[in-house]
């Protein structure tokens, strides 16, 4: 299948078990430059134990495993009873923030942190985001939420920054990605699993798996009509004053199937998303979903049926899709669900790291199925709708921290491809032919389009100026970009500004573009004030002021140089 045009870091951790149980490797498996393939070897610190196990006393609902391999560290207590201070996050957010923190700092440290930065650098200098891939060899830290990983506290989290990086898990022990068609729909077959109140009467019914309490019964009648509801809307919406075009999608449902008359309906090849909704458990073969009453299928019988019949996405709203089953108190390899469809070839697996309600469950999906029918590629889709968890329940709530999505280490993450429409992340739209381009090697020097110069200049004192070198400037906090501004809201990459040629335009006007990928956007002064442009192009006149990331920072002026009259005879 064709390679992906977003540049690609994968990451894996194993654990060194002949130099002590504590003692871990981190190499990069994949990179978009060569000296990007580096190697680092670390001790798993006693503090992110602690951290892991504040978590767990905090957020877990059944208990998950102590891990890594380190029992000697005492744990965690809570901080002393204490006034609050005004405007003071909760325990529970400073809690998550804390291990979120503490597992960047260890996974990006020495030479591991200098690919990934420049990596970073590279992206966005193609416009995109970077795609973060990590593989977890071992299984003791897979029950770890890495999804909640940032750099600092109050910086993005690597799961939600869609602008910068699109996170997911992987393996790369996986079979050869099979021929994927080239879908212009949405194709599900949703499935509603058996949803009672306690899983001993469903190990009784399937003999399999262990008498743990389950949440209350699953309404998944109302789960799979608020799906088709929002998969089947064919409207036109508007965002921004932008036209988007919705993607056409087809759903089909069925009710508690037997296992034949789920292969059945997955056997006529038509479906490109696996949905299943219901109850399952952990066990050695990928665990077990249970389909009904007496029913059940387990992760490889489904994992072999996906494969063959070629469907791109399988998303499980069921409890413990993504983690692994345990013997002995010891994680088995390679036992979850996720992992197991991935393994066989799979290209994208959507599950949940733990017990998700269904209010919870049902808010996610309606963005995420949102996200799908704009096209958006599967990676940016889970983060969209993350962040819709998140702006719902916070930081002090875990709900956004429990999808977890695997990706084939050979997928591109596009279930939809829509000819002549842009890729990654933006409005579905007609291609007019106006992407910025530089000449190809050779093309004569006198009829390249001239590029007028421009800069931008600092309003105060002392007088500053960055002239606008070949048309394009990078503005940001990171020290690789051409303008580097660290100051309070300036993302590491927050925006570019580049030039795009006008020569067929009625007024033959100097088309010059900010596009801005940052967090806190950037603020523009218009004649009704400063208004902010967050996440999109916008066309820059010669005299406009900018500020970048904060209202109140300093302000820039940009310039666009008149030419001579010489020039304007040419």
């Amino acid at each position: 299948m064709p390679v992906s045009e977003t540049p690609c870091l994968s990451l894996s951790i194993q654990r060194l078990a002949a130099s002590g149980t504590n003692r871990y490797v981190i190499w990069v498996i994949n990179a978009p430059y060569p000296s990007g393939y580096v190697l680092h070897d670390c001790v798993w610190p006693d503090t992110l134990t602690q951290a892991w196990q504040a978590w767990q006393e905090m957020f877990s609902l059944r208990g998950l495993p102590q891990v890594p391999h380190v029992s000697s560290v005492p744990p965690a207590t809570s901080p002393p009873a204490s006034t609050p201070e005004p405007n003071a996050l909760p325990y529970g957010a400073r809690l998550m923030q804390n291990l979120g923190v503490n597992l960047w700092q260890w996974l990006f440290d020495g030479p591991v942190e200098a690919s990934i930065n420049r990596s970073q650098g590279m992206a966005f200098g193609l416009g995109t985001p970077l795609r973060l891939r990590l593989e977890i060899r071992d299984p003791e830290l897979i029950a770890l939420p890495w999804e909640i990983m940032q750099s600092q506290m109050g910086r993005s989290v690597i799961s939600i920054a869609s602008d910068q990086i699109l996170f997911s898990r992987t393996t790369s022990e996986v079979e050869s990605l099979p021929a994927l068609r080239m879908e212009q729909s949405l194709k599900v077959l949703l499935v509603l699993g058996q949803g009672t109140d306690t899983a001993s009467n469903q190990s009784e019914n399937v003999g399999y798996g262990a008498a743990v309490p389950y949440p209350a019964v699953l309404n998944l009648e109302q789960e799979a009509a608020a799906l088709e509801e929002i998969l089947t809307n064919h409207e036109v919406s508007d965002t921004g004053g932008q036209q988007t075009v919705a993607v056409r999608s087809h759903v089909d449902t069925l009710i508690q199937p037997t296992p034949a008359q789920l292969i059945e309906h997955l056997e006529t090849g038509k479906y490109n998303i696996f949905f299943y909704a219901g109850h399952g458990v952990p066990a050695p073969d990928g665990g077990l979903l249970l389909l009904g009453p007496g029913n059940g299928l387990n992760g490889t019988e489904l994992a072999q049926v996906l494969t063959r019949c070629r469907v791109t996405l399988a998303v499980f709203n069921a409890c413990w899709g993504a983690q692994p089953d345990h013997t002995n108190d010891q994680p088995i390899p390679r036992s979850s669900l996720a992992e197991v469809l991935i393994h066989h070839g799979v290209p994208a697996v959507l599950g949940m790291r733990d017990s998700i309600t269904d209010q919870e469950a049902l808010s996610f999906i309606r963005s995420f199925a949102q996200a799908l029918r704009k096209s958006e590629p599967i990676d940016r889709a889970v983060a969209l709708a993350r962040q819709h968890l998140l702006m719902l329940y916070k930081f002090n709530q875990p709900a956004w921290t429990l999808p977890v999505l695997y990706m084939h280490p050979q997928f591109d993450g596009r279930l939809i491809h829509t000819e002549g429409s842009i890729q990654f992340g933006q409005e579905i739209k007609e291609d007019k032919g106006n992407n910025t381009m530089l000449p190809p090697e050779g093309f004569p020097s006198d009829i390249r389009p001239r590029i007028p110069m421009a800069s931008l200049r600092l309003t105060g004192l002392p007088p500053k100026a960055w002239p606008i070198r070949d048309g394009v400037i990078r503005v940001g906090s990171q020290g690789d970009n051409d303008l580097v501004l660290p100051e309070a809201g300036v993302s590491r990459y927050h925006a570019k500004i580049f030039y795009r040629d006008a020569s067929d335009q009625p007024d033959n006007q100097p088309a010059y573009i900010l596009q801005d990928v940052s967090r806190y956007g950037t603020f523009i002064l218009g004649s009704n004030g400063w208004r902010r442009i967050h996440q999109q192009e916008v066309s820059l006149r010669s005299g406009v002021q900018l500020k970048f990331g904060n209202p109140n920072g300093q302000a820039l002026e940009f310039l666009i140089e008149r030419p001579t009259s010489e020039e304007n005879h040419i």
